[in-house]
């Protein structure tokens, strides 16, 4: 039997309150909606150990359509737990990085709509400007603008 490889990287999930609001957050960041639909069943349930499960999912995609984040709000069982508000440093913490053109512009866009500086705009060296932001209900994101 031949060894398995890795062929690519499918997607990211985050478990979100408002598929609205998070797909609003995240089209302004410059990612599309690809899909929405409700997945629901025994054999969905298999693959989460959750059983019969209930989620309404959105598929976001970068401009680019080599990455993409899935989004999903659990309709049923209820959500359990809440890690939006553990500190970055924190054991399997889940930040998204995304690469744009002009970090000032999108973060002054973003904090209109509510979203929150963690820290501040740094720039590393003579390649990026970063920072991370707290969009849509918590959510951390990553900016990064190559020089």
């Amino acid at each position: 039997m031949a060894e398995s490889k890795l062929l690519r990287m499918d997607n990211v999930g985050i478990v979100v309150k408002s598929l609205d609001n998070a797909v609003a957050f995240f089209t302004e960041i410059g990612l599309k909606l690809e899909g929405r639909m409700v997945i629901e069943g025994e054999w969905a349930g298999r693959v989460t150990g959750l059983e019969n499960q209930r989620v309404e999912i959105a598929m976001m995609v970068t401009p680019d359509g080599h990455s993409r984040l899935e989004l999903s709000r659990f309709i049923d069982p209820p959500t359990v737990s809440d890690h939006r508000t553990a500190p970055v440093n924190s054991l399997g913490y889940l930040r998204a990085m995304f690469a744009v053109t002009d970090i000032d512009e999108l973060v002054s866009r973003l904090i209109k709509q509510g979203a929150q500086l963690v820290g501040e705009i740094v720039q590393y060296e003579n390649s990026y400007r970063l920072c991370y932001i707290r969009g849509t209900e918590g959510l951390l994101v990553g900016l990064a603008q190559q020089l």
